[in-house]
């Protein structure tokens, strides 16, 4: 599914949380540090840490039309992310409002919060 002309940039946990459970077809990406990563993390999203991008970027290639949500701690590496790689040409590309503190406190109370 190709996403539309003009994605919007922001997408809440919920809406995440639903795609997920929905199954739908995108890829969530962890953008954070691997010892945040390891401290607290989401079932199911890819940790690229946003440092490695520039050169870990053509692993990205299969999802240049497709969705790609980006997540970080708060939410703005996370949205830098996506807008960088708006600029590479992935419009499907967003940021997840809020970041993983978001996501402890509203969808998983599981996940640690730092």
């Amino acid at each position: 599914m190709n996403p539309p002309a003009e994605v919007p940039l922001e997408v809440t946990c919920l809406m995440v949380k639903d795609k997920l459970t929905a199954g739908e077809a995108f890829l969530f990406l962890d953008c954070r540090q691997p010892a945040e990563h390891a401290t607290a993390h989401i079932e199911g999203a890819r940790l690229i840490p946003m440092n490695e991008l520039p050169q870990r970027v053509a692993e990205l290639a299969g999802y240049r039309d497709k969705e790609i949500v980006v997540h970080c701690h708060h939410g703005g590496r996370s949205e830098r992310v996506a807008l960088w790689l708006r600029e590479q040409g992935f419009a499907g590309a967003r940021t997840m409002v809020g970041g993983i503190d978001r996501w402890a406190q509203e969808i998983d109370r599981a996940v640690p919060r730092y």
